[in-house]
């Protein structure tokens, strides 16, 4: 089985980036840490048990990384959409292993780590997002994941909508994984996220 690990809210900087999730969602953002490899670097936000959110951003005072970093933050379209501020760009799926997976869609499997944090992540080796951001990367945690350790704000996801001019292609990949948890699929003119977040203060649109 298949389930949601968390939602990708990019950024031009991890400043901006949480000032505008915590100004949205009336909750603060709690610190996440540095991506080594990619040479960015996040803060965390629970939604429940088993899943969160996290904005991420380059790090500026991270070394170029010798490959593209992920979610196709180093492309001028990236950069043109979050000039316009930040963005629910991606999604993450928790898989219990991606042996026997057919990762073609989804990327390389890179084992990485962030401080006590260990997991095996699908990223395209040119950086970009599968299926424009609309079909999640996989994940595999090796330790504890994130929501184990966060303190409980108070905000849940209600649903993800995923928008793409190819829903069919979309619900068969989905299905094939075994896919379970608030997701809806629907046909749009370009790939477009968004989700419902119930929060203390009131439904929020991500």
């Amino acid at each position: 089985m298949t389930t949601l690990d968390h939602l990708v809210i990019a950024a031009r900087n991890l400043e901006e980036g949480r000032a505008w999730l915590e100004g949205r969602l009336g909750v603060s953002m709690q610190p996440g840490g540095e991506h080594a490899s990619f040479g960015t670097h996040n803060a965390l936000l629970s939604l429940g048990p088993e899943a969160y959110l996290e904005v991420i951003a380059v790090n500026p005072a991270a070394p170029t990384p010798p490959r593209p970093r992920w979610f196709g933050l180093d492309t001028p379209e990236r950069r043109a959409q979050l000039a316009d501020g930040p963005r629910l760009i991606h999604w993450v799926a928790r898989v219990p292993g991606l042996s026997g997976l057919d990762l073609a869609p989804f990327g390389e499997a890179l084992d990485l780590s962030r401080g006590e944090y260990r997991w095996t992540l699908t990223v395209p080796p040119d950086g970009t997002l599968p299926f424009g951001g609309a079909l999640p990367s996989l994940i595999t945690w090796h330790t504890p994941p994130p929501p184990t350790r966060l303190p409980d704000a108070g905000v849940r996801l209600e649903k993800l909508t995923l928008g793409t001019p190819d829903p069919d292609t979309l619900r068969a990949r989905l299905d094939g994984l075994n896919f379970v948890g608030e997701v809806e699929v629907r046909e749009a003119p370009q790939v477009e996220l968004s989700a419902l977040l119930v929060t203390p203060g009131g439904l929020v649109t991500l």
